[in-house]
């Protein structure tokens, strides 16, 4: 491996006009492709299996169109001033009024529902509301007609009513730029105080941008074809832009490494990557079986993004060999620091640092750590262990306008409907009864409908009768709690419960879906799919890194920490924004349950990146320890050589993700401040301190492999020691790239 990435890099850096060229020609391909692509379709939210989806599917196949979500939906809420009725004449003129201009400021519109036709008056007269309903979806749903629903709603209030907005049709789209600018600016800052060189520092941020320009490009393009859906890319974006920047800061830095240890230009590009890309290409491979393997959950829409996410980062892999020794060439001593470019120049050896020189910060932490294995290894544990407290309380849950801001339109809109309709309007059920096998459908529907009408915890039942081929029925009920309360989920596993009785008494097969049977089954789908996922993902991981490392300990050390890492920063997630700690300070207008895919989701990318460190980290280690040095001098010469890169790497990454903390967008900033405290404690806790702990004590039997299995791994020589001898026993040559054999 290593000997082929040497060539790879060194070819790439003597031929970079091509190389370049070629990376220029593929980011211009994908935009014209992305731009000529038609506006992709929004695919939807689909559970398989679950019996949610078979009532959405039921009511698509019995009631053609029921079932759909494609249009966005509107709703305008009304509420009169003290003393009054929407029913009085004036308020009434005003609604009136609003319906008609809604129908004038929008062509997307597809119908109005007029409140006092469509039964949508509270009993005491105090509300009402009028449903919008469009021919888009939300995500499609011109910003004039959002403007014109905003510009009615200001209109009404200027005649003493309150109103406010619901549906999807009326959310804010919040602008994903500016928390990308802000990852950007912080990892810019990072890279110039690492490297001391503008140029050195713009290099990752210029070759990760064309990465997630070409992934973008192509999933836009591809959108259609492959039903990808508009929010497949939100994830890409995220990863690509992190992984690209550290991708190549590690061979940047390796490249340097190699210049000041007097290699000559050309050979330096690709021991860089013919060792520090080989990390690379491991560590990738870590992160793709992650990003892959949400496809376990069975959630189309996971699998979609995580796929797409994949893709990014090979994507970035492969510029980071490919791209980067190109700009190398390009960049000439530049890419060095003024100081060192002096040093150069007169002719001082800085390979091993300034003589007389204070020690690296990371080569005393290491001599620290050494010093104190069992005292620094127990404070990170029982530390780490302290935060994870909070994740076993851990409640999950989907989303609603009854989780919005309180100062949001959205949950003004929720209160005033839950006021006057009572809590559970927000979130009605629907059952589907199926009554083909059924001597008589109607007499099914009416039983069911009956006995849900007795229920504890129903506040009202409707039903819809039947569809026109008379053998399916649709029962609305409305319960008296909030979709989200326990006593709602309950209701919905009752009726769930008695489906089975309906169905022996009368043949009628009965399903339930709505908001609250919804998020059961997601959640229940995250919960069965959470260890299949972890067992695959570490897993495979783990035989990869034992393929790496060459050693059993190592990996299952790297796979340890990372649970520790995961479960601390849930705890930290639900501190902040279940139980409302420190939610000033983060921002946080609404505590509540955490998104269900939160866990999975956060497993599945901080496990990737979590690897990350432990490649880039003890590869070098590795390196050293092949090399002849003692296990106490290869964590120092780890440390030496990868700690203030790791370091860098890290506080980008967590600069990208705490970004999407300012979003304005609960989700996420839910997702930026998770992702972001998870790279922190795995970076700066288990990578810094945990690890180079654990591989002290255990001395060389860190590195004990079965002599069988060393015998059946192939060699992939991540830490160039077969490079090493080659380049070694054969004398430098112009044409020695094409003498090098590939392995």
């Amino acid at each position: 491996m290593a000997t082929f990435l040497y060539k790879l890099g060194r070819s790439a850096f003597r031929r970079r006009k091509l190389v370049a060229l070629i990376w220029v020609a593929l980011l211009v391909l994908a935009g014209v492709a992305a731009s000529s692509a038609a506006t992709p379709k929004d695919p939807g939210f689909a559970l398989p299996g679950t019996e949610s989806q078979k009532a959405f599917d039921l009511m698509e196949e019995r009631f053609p169109g029921a079932g759909s979500a494609d249009g966005a939906v509107g709703r305008m809420v009304f509420k009169a001033p003290a003393g009054q009725k929407m029913t009085d004449p004036k308020n009434k003129a005003e609604v009136n009024e609003a319906i008609a201009d809604l129908k004038k400021g929008s062509t997307e519109i597809s119908a109005v529902k007029n409140p006092f036709e469509a039964d949508a008056v509270s009993e005491d007269g105090s509300t009402a509301y009028i449903v919008v309903e469009y021919k888009t979806n939300s995500m499609e749903l011109s910003d004039k007609s959002k403007e014109s629903l905003t510009d009615v709603a200001k209109d009404a209030r200027s005649a003493g009513l309150a109103v406010e907005l619901g549906g999807d049709a009326s959310m804010v789209e919040h602008d994903a730029a500016s928390s990308e600018m802000i990852g950007i600016l912080i990892a810019a800052i990072v890279l110039v105080i690492t490297f001391g060189s503008l140029i050195a520092a713009g290099m990752p941020l210029l070759t990760a941008i064309i990465g997630v320009g070409v992934g973008i490009s192509t999933i836009t393009a591809l959108a259609n074809v492959l039903d990808l859906g508009t929010t497949t890319s939100m994830l890409a974006t995220m990863i690509g832009l992190a992984v690209g920047i550290d991708y190549a800061l590690f061979i940047v830095s390796r490249y340097r490494s190699e210049l000041a240890a007097g290699r000559e230009r050309d050979d330096a590009a690709g021991r860089a990557v013919g060792t520090a890309g080989s990390a690379v290409v491991f560590a990738g491979l870590t992160v793709v079986i992650a990003l892959a393997g949400l496809a376990v959950v069975n959630i189309p829409i996971l699998t979609k993004m995580g796929f797409a996410a994949a893709g990014t980062v090979v994507i970035a892999v492969v510029i980071a060999i490919t791209l980067i020794p190109a700009l190398l060439g390009f960049a000439g001593d530049k890419i060095l620091g003024r100081k060192v470019r002096k040093a150069r120049k007169a002719g001082v050896d800085i390979g091993q640092g300034v003589p007389g020189a204070k020690p690296k910060a990371g080569v005393r932490w290491a001599q620290f750590v050494l010093r104190r294995p069992v005292a620094v290894l127990v404070t990170a544990v029982v530390g780490l262990g302290l935060i994870a407290v909070p994740a076993a309380s851990l409640q999950v849950g989907l989303p609603d306008e009854g989780s919005s801001a309180p100062a949001s339109t959205q949950r003004k809109a929720y209160d005033m409907l839950a006021d006057g309709f009572g809590p559970g309007f927000n979130g009605p059920l629907t059952i589907v009864v199926d009554a083909k096998k059924s001597e008589n459908p109607k007499k099914a529907v009416d039983d069911v409908a009956a006995s849900v009408e007795k229920m504890d915890g129903v506040a009202a039942v409707v039903p819809a009768g039947l569809n026109p081929a008379g053998d399916t029925g649709l029962i609305t009920v409305v319960p008296e709690d909030r979709p989200s309360s326990p006593d709602t989920e309950k209701l919905v596993e009752k009726i769930r419960g008695e489906g089975k009785t309906f169905k022996a008494d009368s043949g009628a097969a009965v399903f339930i879906t709505g908001a609250t049977a919804l998020n059961i089954d997601f959640s229940q789908m995250m919960n069965d799919a959470l260890i299949p996922y972890l067992a695959l993902v570490v897993g495979l991981a783990f035989l990869l890194l034992v393929l790496v490392f060459r050693s059993i300990l190592v990996p299952l050390k790297a796979a340890l920490g990372f649970l520790l890492s995961v479960v601390a920063a849930l705890g930290a997630v639900v501190a902040v924004y279940q139980w409302g700690w420190l939610a000033d300070l983060f921002n946080v207008e609404q505590p509540g349950p955490i998104m269900s895919m939160m866990p999975i989701f956060m497993i599945g990318v901080v496990f990737g990146l979590a690897m990350d460190y432990e490649v880039f980290l003890v590869t070098r280690m590795r390196e050293a320890y092949v090399h002849g040095e003692r296990p106490a001098e290869t964590i120092v010469t780890g440390f030496r050589d990868g700690a203030r890169v790791v370091t860098a790497a890290a506080v980008i990454m967590i600069g990208v993700f705490a970004g999407f903390i300012s979003s304005g967008e609960q989700m996420v900033m839910m997702m930026g401040f998770g992702l972001a405290i998870a790279v922190f404690f795995d970076a700066f806790v288990v990578r810094m301190a945990i690890v180079p702990a654990v591989l002290a004590l255990l001395g060389d039997k860190a590195w004990w492999l079965p002599r069988w299995l060393d015998k059946a791994l192939p060699n992939v020589d991540v830490e160039g020691e077969k490079l090493q001898k080659q380049l070694a026993d054969r004398p430098q040559d112009p044409d020695e790239d094409r003498q090098l054999v590939r392995v």
